[in-house]
């Protein structure tokens, strides 16, 4: 009786068969499957709140939802890029945490903009509906923001400088984001906005604890 490997149909799987099967990836396939899923349930939940008003053009909360959106797009592509070619696992894993849930969120807040019959791209200027907005706009970015040369240089790097460069820009971007939540915090009282701003701060909150750990490990 031969001692070959069998296949699960009982056939037997001859060398040149097991040579021909190709390595298995899910990492990345599967993340981007929940960033995706991520979208939609976020589409989903902004569709199943309830409004009886709707916040104006110039409102505090339009002004909030599209400049969030603009810095969460930022936040989701620096989680895909540590997720994708970070070299230490925990920082691969708050990347693609970060991606994941921010991407739910963009998801939420596009639906707010169109149940308010509002436009994603609005008249006023970046952080006009906070009252020290203006101050806090740095050569056109927001709060926390990484320049186009730190992001060139996070897509450029690799190994234990990508790890720590991640780290250092998005314990940056997450102080900036909390900070606009804040802003909003201080002065909305639409009951949704309110609500998943007070998530997204408790997640970035966490998040942080996270990231400065890392950071302190790697020693960056």
């Amino acid at each position: 009786m031969s001692t070959s490997t069998m296949t699960q149909t009982g056939e037997p799987a001859g060398p040149a068969a097991q040579e021909r099967r190709p390595p298995v990836r899910w990492g990345t396939a599967a993340l981007a499957l929940a960033v995706v899923v991520g979208l939609l349930l976020g589409y989903a939940g902004g569709l199943l709140a309830p409004r009886l008003t709707r916040p104006g053009d110039a409102s505090a909360e339009a002004g909030f939802t599209r400049d969030m959106l603009t810095h969460h797009a930022q936040a989701v592509e620096m989680g895909m890029i540590a997720f994708d070619e970070g070299a230490d696992p925990e920082v691969r894993t708050i990347g693609g945490d970060i991606a994941t849930a921010q991407q739910g969120e963009i998801g939420t807040m596009h639906t707010w903009l169109r149940s308010w019959g509002l436009d994603p791209a609005g008249s006023e200027p970046s952080m006009s509906w906070m009252s020290d907005g203006a101050g806090l706009v740095r050569n056109g970015l927001m709060p926390g923001m990484a320049t186009p040369e730190e992001m060139a240089r996070l897509r450029a790097a690799e190994g234990r400088e990508l790890d720590v460069l991640f780290l250092q820009l998005m314990i940056k971007h997450h102080l900036g984001g909390i900070h606009m939540i804040d802003g909003i915090l201080d002065v909305s009282d639409e009951d949704d906005v309110v609500k998943t701003a007070q998530t997204m701060k408790n997640t970035q909150r966490k998040d942080l604890t996270n990231l400065q750990n890392a950071l302190k490990r790697l020693g960056g």
